[in-house]
């Protein structure tokens, strides 16, 4: 009981720290909540010391922030969340109507991921296992911005072509667009795992004996699926969350009253009581779906979790070779090699928006910039701090990962809090400066990784080998080392490299959404942000940046390719021979 119960504790007091760290966001970060709520409301009124006496009366800000948490959580109890302090109206309604939106464009979103992922695996699913190759289709979407993806869905297919509708939210059509947008990059990273691990559910004597039997080569794909799911889900319920409350700036472009842009609002004018409400119904939404995902693992893998007859997923096999990696990182290494000579900052309104040409191989910006030099200089600010936050990202998910009770309720409270949010509080604490963003995607980049890394644990100490060694005298620490680790250190590695553009656009995201680099850093996702406006009269201005995120994908994707465990024998029983000889004199 006692085992069940602290992690419930655990969860609970890291949901009322972040909820009272959000209450206290305008005294932390030292400004006049009435002042922000006056510019909120009417930019033009002129901000008198009558005027805010009177919105800090009506508020009752003089009472202090405890006083005023105090009262909205004990509203809650009877349904209660508050009034905003913008428009006056009810929080409840507000925010369980924004729940509502974003619920259904998730739902939609994920069958357009799993579309997505369906495809990524189609060609090992059809060969029923196999050597991979690195994919760069799937780098690619992977590696697309969805603010990208979504402004040319909604230039190109909503306005240009008139297909679907492009903006608003009055029906099912409304939802195509932006679930694409949001479906398509995260089908592609959940295809790239699920295809990281079939290859291993083939090689099992199930899938030999099944072939033995003639069984339809669909239906063996489908039990393959099956068996992988289980170290899928945990990642799954991080994506349900995400595409909940992460889709910021897709429901900004596509103009969606969903949750995301609610409480990113209610974040930017500081309106506690809404941005509170939805921040704990995403904390909520996040213990829901960690929960649904670790008992449909449970269910999946049935008793042979706690019995020791769960083979491993991840044999020893050759590292994949090919020159694709060469022929990715050669490409990004000319882009960068090229531009470093050519001055990102210098201005010349004569040559503004000039399309590609020999002085110009990536053409001009609204300013007559030249693009190749500053993609070429933004690679400094974008690549290198994307490698330090995957390595850093990397360590901490293999550490806290062995650490289920520990870190399970710390990241999925973590996964609950969008990174614009997250970005605004660590503004508060630490202050606006170029580290900023830095620390916001650090604070919550190691989540899925430690998901990964928990879960394939979970699975690898269920396999008979490590079972036998144990029953050998093999201690917990040189099971660890010798056959826990190198069995999930490879596939956590290869989800770091593939994680990695999504980093970047992390980064992106937050400087498109005017939280990161500020003018005129040449950060990718500045650029991205700069050259929006205009996509349809110099489209090169905002390809340049996107090709080269997505050659970044698809040289991540490649480069994982070669992260493979060694050995020199690949079957369950050449592993349990080399432990059962070398166990007995190892135990700890």
């Amino acid at each position: 009981m006692g085992d069940r119960l602290t992690p419930l504790l655990w969860r609970t007091g890291l949901a009322l720290a972040l909820v009272c760290g959000i209450g206290l966001l305008p005294w932390l970060s030292r400004t006049d909540p009435a002042l922000t709520v006056l510019r909120a409301r009417s930019a033009d009124r002129t901000p008198t010391p009558e005027v805010l006496a009177d919105i800090r009366a009506r508020l009752g800000l003089d009472a202090g922030p405890l006083r005023l948490l105090g009262e909205w959580a004990g509203g809650l109890w009877r349904g209660d969340a508050g009034r905003s302090w913008l428009s006056g109206a009810e929080v409840t309604p507000v925010v369980l109507h924004a729940l509502g939106v974003s619920l259904l464009l998730m739902a939609v979103a994920l069958a357009a991921a799993a579309g997505t992922a369906a495809l990524v695996c189609a060609r090992t699913l059809y060969r029923q296992g196999g050597r991979r190759r690195a994919g760069g289709g799937s780098a690619v979407l992977a590696a697309l911005p969805e603010f990208l993806t979504a402004s040319v869905l909604a230039t190109v297919v909503g306005v240009q072509l008139g297909w679907l509708p492009a903006l608003g939210w009055y029906g099912p059509r409304w939802t195509v667009l932006p679930a694409l947008a949001l479906g398509l990059p995260a089908g592609a990273v959940l295809g790239r795992l699920l295809d990281d691990l079939l290859p291993g559910a083939f090689a099992e004597p199930w899938a030999a004996a099944a072939v033995a039997r003639g069984l339809p080569r669909r239906r063996i794909a489908r039990h393959a699926v099956h068996r992988c799911l289980p170290g899928l889900l945990p990642n799954l319920g991080l994506f349900v969350v995400g595409l909940t409350g992460g889709s910021v700036a897709v429901e900004q472009i596509f103009d969606i009253p969903g949750l995301g842009r609610t409480t990113l609002q209610a974040a930017l004018a500081q309106d506690l009581p809404v941005l509170q409400a939805g921040t704990l119904v995403l904390v909520l939404l996040a213990a829901a779906a960690a929960g649904a995902a670790r008992l449909a693992a449970r269910l999946l893998t049935g008793p042979a979790l706690h019995d020791g007859a769960l083979p491993t997923l991840h044999r020893p096999t050759a590292p994949a070779r090919g020159a694709q990696p060469l022929l990715y990182g050669g490409g990004l290494l000319a882009v960068v090699a090229l531009g470093l000579p050519r001055d990102p900052l210098a201005v010349d309104t004569a040559e503004r928006l000039r399309p590609p040409s020999w002085s110009h191989p990536f053409g001009t910006d609204a300013l007559g910039r030249d693009m190749l030099g500053r993609v070429a200089h933004g690679a400094f600010d974008t690549l290198l701090l994307a490698v330090a936050i995957g390595a850093v990202s990397l360590l901490t998910g293999l550490v806290l990962g062995a650490l289920p009770r520990l870190s399970g309720p710390l990241a999925d409270t973590l996964n609950a809090v969008p990174p614009v949010l997250g970005a605004l509080l660590v503004t508060a604490v630490a202050g606006s400066g170029p580290a900023t963003p830095a620390i916001a995607v650090s604070a919550v980049a190691w989540v899925p990784l430690t998901a990964h890394t928990s879960a394939l644990l979970r699975q690898e100490r269920a396999a008979p080998h490590v079972m036998a060694a144990r029953g050998l005298g093999a201690g917990r620490r040189h099971l660890f080392r010798r056959a826990l680790l190198p069995a999930v250190l490879p596939p956590v590695t290869r989800h770091a490299l593939l994680r990695l553009p999504g980093t970047a656009l992390a980064l992106a995201s937050l400087a498109f959404l005017g939280l990161g680099a500020q003018p005129p850093s040449p950060e990718w996702g500045l650029l991205l942000a700069e050259n929006q406006p205009y996509a349809e009269r110099a489209p090169w201005a905002v390809l340049a940046p996107a090709a080269v995120l997505a050659l970044l994908g698809a040289l991540a994707v490649s480069a994982a390719g070669g992260v493979r465990r060694r050995g020199r024998r690949t079957t369950e029983a050449g592993a349990q021979k080399r432990l059962a000889v070398r166990e007995p004199a190892a135990t700890e």
